[in-house]
């Protein structure tokens, strides 16, 4: 937290490919040692076989694999009385989207490179999971909820 003032959001331009906000976030998100160029030609690969898999525009699937993958509830830490509680809260809007950015990239590379030989493969192959509602992205989101719903009996500790 800043001593002074607020810190502002930055605002993110939409890529150039798709015009989409959250497209921008998944690429410079997956961007390893400041490649962007890589990370945007495999997110855009990885777009691509969605579109021909999905038979649908790729941005749609996305957007409803977002849905599918974004919490609602999380646990956060509260101390009281020298003891840690996990308190069930809301998740806020701007943290919603990067949580599900970073389980989806996580799922995506837990995948076996011995099926999918590119990345572009498995977020492709993560995408369709999670717009199904199955998938590591979206067993993360049901483990999360699963775990604030069974520490609902210390939801008076919220303030």
């Amino acid at each position: 937290m800043p001593r002074k003032g607020i810190v502002k959001p930055r605002k993110i331009e939409p890529d150039s490919v798709y015009k989409n906000r959250l497209v921008t976030k998944l690429i410079n998100r997956s961007m390893l040692d400041g490649k962007k160029s890589v990370a945007q030609k495999q997110i855009y690969m990885a777009l691509e076989i969605v579109k021909e898999k999905g038979k649908d525009d790729p941005i749609k699937i996305f957007s409803k694999a977002m849905d599918n993958i974004k919490p609602s509830m999380e646990v956060r830490p509260r101390r009281v009385g020298g003891a840690a509680y996990q308190v069930p809260a809301p998740v806020r809007g701007g943290r919603k989207e990067s949580l599900a950015i970073r389980w989806l990239l996580f799922a995506a590379r837990a995948r076996p490179s011995s099926e999918f030989h590119t990345f572009a493969e498995k977020l492709a192959a993560e995408i369709m999971d999670a717009q199904n509602g199955v998938g590591g992205a979206v067993k993360k989101r049901q483990d999360i909820e699963r775990m604030a719903e069974a520490n609902r009996a210390f939801a008076h500790f919220r303030w």
